[in-house]
């Protein structure tokens, strides 16, 4: 049951090609500053809010820095009762009962968060262990929505992939002011 679920992506990132600028920094992310500016109030026919992703997946597998910047939000935890794995070697405050660390080779962190996902998706968040998982041949599909703004350095999404990973083309859309694309691998490993 837990083999059928997907491993997916649903990221921002600036339009030069950066998660996060500069000492993790996301003020440039629309709606990072508590507001609601820049955030879609609705979502174009095509594109995949928030909420709608979410509702498909099961569990997240999230790197350790990546859990440190969501963790570091306050407020509301954003998924959920859902499970969270957090790839991590190092101790791990929870910030709730639902995250956990895990640690193993990208291949064993993918089944291990399947396994918590209980058949449905698994998101997968964080730079490194996106681009650790685009060169396992893991990643079923991708959502990335760029956002009209150039960083010039920070942390990249796809910068340091080891090998050449050809993508189909699934579709693009307005989303708000950004630009959603979405993709496929189109030679997983699996």
């Amino acid at each position: 049951m837990a083999q059928n679920s997907r491993i997916r992506v649903y990221i921002a990132c600036s339009f030069d090609g950066f998660i996060a600028g500069p000492g993790d920094d996301l003020s440039w992310l629309p709606g990072a500053s508590g507001s609601s500016e820049g955030i879609p109030a609705s979502v174009e026919t095509g594109a995949l809010g928030f909420e709608q992703f979410m509702g498909d997946v099961g569990a997240l597998l999230m790197g350790r820095s990546t859990y440190d910047v969501v963790a570091g939000f306050g407020g509301v935890w954003p998924y959920g009762k859902r499970p969270v794995l957090v790839a991590t070697h190092r101790p791990l405050t929870p910030v709730t009962t639902e995250v956990r660390a895990v640690r193993g080779d990208v291949s064993t962190l993918v089944a291990l968060a399947r396994d918590a996902a209980g058949g449905q998706d698994v998101y997968l968040d964080g730079g490194d262990l996106i681009r650790q998982a685009m060169d396992a041949g893991l990643i079923d599909d991708l959502v990335v929505t760029m956002v009209p703004v150039l960083l010039g350095k920070g942390s990249p999404l796809f910068a340091g992939v080891e090998q050449r990973r050809p993508l189909e083309f699934l579709g693009h859309h307005r989303f708000g002011s950004m630009l959603q694309v979405q993709f496929r691998p189109t030679n997983p490993a699996r």
